[in-house]
């Protein structure tokens, strides 16, 4: 996998996945659609770690400044 995602990409996504859980932690979002919130929190914690975005993959996109080598 190359990466192909850059560091503000990763530093939103990253943002975004710990607002999800802090909103789950406190209650504020419930049910199946805070279970469901939790799955994406976790995708965007894990692509982010791993510099690597299957979607952008298939999209063609790629924010990452460095040459893929």
């Amino acid at each position: 996998m190359k990466k192909n995602m850059g560091n503000t990409d990763k530093a939103v996504r990253t943002l975004i996945a710990l607002i999800i859980a802090a909103l789950s932690y406190f209650e504020f979002i419930t049910g199946i659609f805070g279970n469901i919130l939790l799955v994406l929190a976790i995708i965007l914690l894990v692509t982010s770690l791993i510099n690597f975005c299957p979607l952008y993959k298939l999209l063609g996109i790629n924010t990452c400044k460095t040459k893929n080598s």
